[in-house]
C-alpha cells in the first residue's frame, strides 16, 4: 500500500520531543508500507545530508522550501479569515501546487499528515484519497490550558478568544473530514469527543522511545556525588517555560528546606531569557541544547516534570524511565501514559506535594532504586516505537482496506446498470453481436 506522508518539517537531528515522535512513526510505517516523504524546510534547513537519512526507508523524499507568510494584519485579513491565524500563518501557494501534483486519484491510498496547519492542503482531496492527522497535542485544548495558566494582557486575550472561536470551528471541520486523528493521550481523545465530536474518528497512540538509545547501559556515567534533580526538554516551549516558572516561584523554596545541597539541572536547546536567569540561582545550572541527553540524565538521581499545561509529547517521562532515572511529575505531565504512582513514577499535583515527593526520593536509595528498575521494565515492555509503530501502520491498512470496500459498494449498482443497459438497452444489439463473435471465436 502507498502512503504519501507530509510534515511541516524534516524531523532531525532528533533534538525536539515532536521529531522524536514523527521520525520514528514514519520509519516504522515505511517498514509496513511504500512511502514517499515530503517535508517543508526553512531556508538552510535541508540540504542532502539530511535528505539522505530519510531516503534510507522512504521511496521518495522531497523537501519543499517554504517560508512563512507575514502575520495578517488584524483588520481587515485576520478578522476576516476563517483560518485560525496558526494555520493561516502555513498557508503558500507554492506548496499547495507541488501537494496538488502528486495527489492526483489513484497515486496514493493514503495521506499521512502532521499538525492540523496542513489540513488545508489535503482537504481538496479528500474525495480520492482520505487523510489522517497525527497531532502532538490538541491546538485548542492546549491553548485553553494555556489561558487558565498563563497571564495574558487584555489586548492578547481578546485575540486569543478570536483564535480560539476559529479554532473550535476548524476542529470540527477535521473531525467531519479526516478519516483518523492519531492523538498522543486518552485525555486528548476524550476532550475531542466532549466537545469537538462525539463521533470523530480517533486513534490513541502513545509515545515512545528508542530503546537501543535510551537505556542505562548506555550512558555508564555514574550518579553525581550530591542529589541532582533534571529538568529536560525544549526551553523555549511554553509548558516546559510555565513549568520552571511554577517550580522556582513555589517549590524551589519549600524543597532547599528539605533538601538545602540539592543541584537543579535544566537541559534542553533555545533557553529563553527568563530560563537562561534562573542559572544565577544557587546551585542551578542551566546547559542549553547539549549534543547527547543521555549522561545528563545518569547524572540526575531523579527527573522532576511540574507540567501544568497538557498536549504534547511528554517524551522526557519515557526517556527517563527507559535509561532508570527516577520521575516525580504532576498529572497532568503524566497524562496518557498509564503510569502508576509509587510504582512507575512519583506524582503531585500541589507545591508543598511536589517538594515533598522530591525530597522523599532524594532521601529514599531504595524508594530510587525500585523506581529505577520499575521504570526500565514499564518503559521496555510498552514504550518501544517499533511496537507503536506497527501498531499504527496495522490500523492504517484496515483503513485503506475499509475504503477500497466502500468504493466497491457504491460503484456495484451502476456496474449493474452499465451491464444491463448493454444486454437491453441501446447498447444490446452491438453487446450481441459481441457476444455472438466472441461465443464463435471460443467454439473455433
Amino acid at each position: 500500500m502507498k502512503l504519501l506522508v507530509i510534515y511541516p518539517y524534516a524531523p532531525w537531528p532528533l533534538d525536539r520531543g515532536t521529531f522524536q515522535r514523527t521520525f520514528h512513526l514514519l520509519h516504522a510505517l515505511a517498514q509496513r508500507h511504500e512511502v514517499d516523504f515530503v517535508a517543508l524546510t526553512e531556508k538552510n534547513e535541508g540540504g542532502e545530508e539530511k535528505r539522505a537519512v530519510f531516503s534510507e526507508f522512504c521511496k521518495d523524499v522531497e523537501f519543499l522550501p517554504f517560508e512563512h507568510p507575514p502575520w495578517q494584519k488584524l483588520f481587515p485579513q485576520r478578522l476576516l479569515n476563517p483560518l485560525p491565524s496558526n494555520v493561516q500563518h502555513w498557508q503558500q501557494p507554492a506548496i499547495a501546487e507541488a501537494i496538488n501534483r502528486r495527489l492526483t486519484p489513484g497515486r496514493y491510498d493514503l495521506v499521512h499528515i502532521c499538525d492540523i496547519v496542513l489540513m488545508p492542503y489535503v482537504l481538496p482531496h479528500r474525495h480520492h484519497t482520505p487523510f489522517v492527522v497525527d497531532r502532538s497535542r490538541v491546538d485548542l485544548q492546549f491553548q485553553l490550558m494555556e489561558h487558565r495558566t498563563m497571564k495574558f494582557s487584555t489586548r492578547a486575550s481578546l485575540l486569543r478568544w478570536e483564535s480560539y472561536l476559529k479554532l473550535w470551528f476548524y476542529e470540527k471541520k477535521l473531525a467531519k473530514n479526516a478519516a483518523l486523528e492519531v492523538v498522543c493521550g486518552p485525555d486528548d481523545e476524550t476532550f475531542i469527543r466532549e466537545h469537538i465530536s462525539t463521533d470523530a474518528p480517533v486513534l490513541v497512540v502513545a509515545n515512545g522511545v528508542d530503546l537501543s538509545y535510551f537505556q542505562a547501559s548506555a550512558a555508564t556515567d555514574p550518579r553525581d556525588a550530591e542529589p541532582t534533580v533534571i529538568f529536560c526538554g525544549a526551553m523555549d516551549y511554553s509548558p516546559n517555560v510555565d513549568a520552571l516558572r511554577w517550580f522556582f516561584t513555589e517549590i524551589h523554596g519549600l524543597l532547599l528546606e528539605k533538601i538545602p545541597q540539592v543541584k537543579i539541572l535544566i537541559v534542553g536547546k533555545n533557553p529563553i531569557a527568563e530560563v537562561k536567569q534562573y542559572a544565577s540561582r544557587q546551585g542551578v545550572t542551566v546547559t542549553g541544547g547539549v549534543p547527547d541527553v543521555r549522561p545528563y540524565y545518569r547524572r540526575a538521581w531523579l527527573q522532576m516534570v511540574p507540567l501544568r499545561i497538557g498536549g504534547g509529547t511528554r517524551l522526557k517521562i519515557v526517556e527517563s524511565l527507559a535509561i532508570g532515572t527516577p520521575v516525580v511529575s504532576t498529572t497532568i505531565g503524566a497524562q496518557g501514559l498509564g503510569l502508576a504512582h509509587d510504582c512507575d513514577v512519583l506524582l503531585a499535583d500541589d507545591a508543598e506535594s511536589f517538594a515533598s515527593q522530591i525530597a522523599r526520593a532524594l532521601s529514599d536509595d531504595a524508594l530510587r532504586h525500585t523506581l529505577e528498575t520499575n521504570g526500565i521494565t514499564t518503559a521496555n515492555t510498552g514504550f518501544g516505537w517499533p511496537a507503536i509503530g506497527n501498531s499504527l501502520a496495522t490500523h492504517y491498512a484496515e483503513i485503506i482496506q475499509s475504503n477500497r470496500r466502500s468504493w466497491t459498494r457504491c460503484l456495484m449498482p451502476f456496474l449493474s446498470s452499465c451491464a444491463a443497459s448493454m444486454k437491453h438497452g441501446p447498447l444490446a444489439i452491438p453487446f450481441a453481436k459481441f457476444s455472438t463473435k466472441t461465443s464463435k471465436e471460443k467454439s473455433s
